[in-house]
């Protein structure tokens, strides 16, 4: 017999020690309180024959009890009542404190138990169903679903990590390349003081073309370095969305003329005048939506969604800027006011199975655009992490040739 099983049956056995006291002591008292009833009901005829025959044959007057303290019914009852007090008490601790003493010896046990079947089932490739015997069904699903949950993730971040290794591989031979040209081509200006400045001109050209490609490069560099916003806190205050589009506008400009393509900005339905058309006949008063949000870090995901628009859509095609107001956001339970952006380009259909996979850390849907723009990746997973700290969501859809991000957004946060 093992220790725990004779400390359990030594509680069982003090426990039923217990519970026989507490039955004598009840019996005695409630003799006594029938005695005194008794006794009253026969004028004391009843006390005087107990102190004829119980007294005088055994000598309790030897013994300590008084004559007076057996015949007097007031104090018989007392005296029991007080003997009785105590020992109830005293029994209903010792019971009270045996039975937490086990209840917390068996929860301890119980958690020990569970910790060494937990340690085994995650350390060993089995089954739930066998690492778990019967009754630890619940432990077993929770164990199981951690567990899955553990390998997805550990999944994802091996994925991610390849992923990134694969890219600061690319990006460190794709320096060597511009960087090369750029020593080269100055050097050949150097060496060829006299060259014709029709040729020096080209020359020039070139590497000022390389240096802005190597620049692009680093800038991915540090964008990697440098990716992680699970620490910031957002700065919130009220911002002009129709002012905003027009700063994005302005400052994509020169893409948007390099490529050949032509920015629509609606809000509401109603056309927002870019590019010096305010003054065109018939435009009107601009129109007007706010916005509380951190207007810096919106202004990077409009930014990320408009330059994947212009880098991947068809060169000489329109890209629009569409802003809505909304009274309530639908999906997902949603109830308060926001404010939606989509962005729509014309190219390549993206397959309906990459459609979330486009906003993972450094997914890159077409390696071979890619390499030409020196994009890693970040863009979009960079989107929808501020997108998802202003408690909004953002989606991609595409079909027929036109890709669609949408972007919703609380027009009135309550963290704000």
């Amino acid at each position: 017999m093992s220790d725990r099983e004779r400390a359990d049956e030594l509680r069982e056995a003090l426990r039923t020690a217990g519970v026989a006291a507490a039955a004598v002591l009840g019996a005695v008292m409630l003799y006594n309180v029938l005695v005194a009833f008794v006794d009253t009901a026969l004028n004391g005829a009843f006390i005087d024959w107990v102190a004829s025959q119980f007294l005088d044959q055994f000598a309790l007057n030897e013994l300590g009890v008084p004559a007076e303290l057996a015949l007097n019914v007031v104090g018989t009852r007392y005296f029991f009542f007080q003997l009785g007090c105590c020992v109830v008490t005293v029994v209903a601790v010792a019971w009270v404190a045996s039975g937490r003493l086990a209840r917390r010896r068996a929860a301890r046990r119980e958690r020990v138990r569970a910790a060494e079947l937990l340690r085994s089932y995650l350390s060993h490739d089995a089954d739930a169903r066998v690492a778990f015997p019967a009754g630890w069904e619940e432990l077993a699903l929770v164990a199981s679903d951690a567990k899955r949950a553990a390998s997805e993730r550990e999944r994802r971040l091996a994925e991610e990590t390849e992923r990134r290794n694969d890219l600061i591989t690319y990006l460190a031979h794709d320096l060597k390349t511009p960087l090369t040209s750029v020593i080269g081509y100055l050097s050949l200006l150097d060496e060829v003081p006299e060259m014709p400045e029709a040729q020096r001109s080209r020359y020039v050209g070139v590497a000022l073309a390389k240096s802005r490609r190597l620049e692009a490069l680093t800038n991915e560099f540090f964008e990697i370095c440098r990716y992680n916003l699970s620490g910031i806190e957002l700065e919130y205050s009220t911002v002009d969305v129709c002012l905003l589009v027009e700063q994005l506008a302005d400052e994509f400009l020169p893409l948007l003329r390099e490529r050949g393509n032509a920015l629509v900005a609606r809000v509401n339905g109603t056309p927002l005048p870019l590019d010096g058309d305010a003054g065109e006949e018939g435009a009107g008063e601009p129109p007007r939506c706010e916005l509380r949000c951190d207007a810096e870090r919106v202004g990077r995901v409009l930014a990320n969604v408009l330059r994947n628009a212009v880098t991947y859509g068809d060169p000489g095609t329109e890209v629009s800027v569409d802003v809505d107001e909304l009274e309530a956001a639908p999906g997902e339970g949603r109830g308060e006011p926001a404010v939606r952006f989509v962005v729509t380009d014309t190219g390549a259909t993206i397959p309906r199975h990459r459609l979330e996979a486009v906003f993972d850390r450094f997914y890159r849907l077409d390696d071979a655009r890619s390499a030409s723009t020196g994009n890693a990746g970040l863009g979009l997973a960079i989107a929808r992490e501020i997108v998802s700290l202003h408690g909004g969501r953002i989606w991609a859809e595409s079909e027929d040739g036109r890709t669609s991000f949408t972007i919703e957004l609380p027009a009135r946060p309550a963290s704000a």
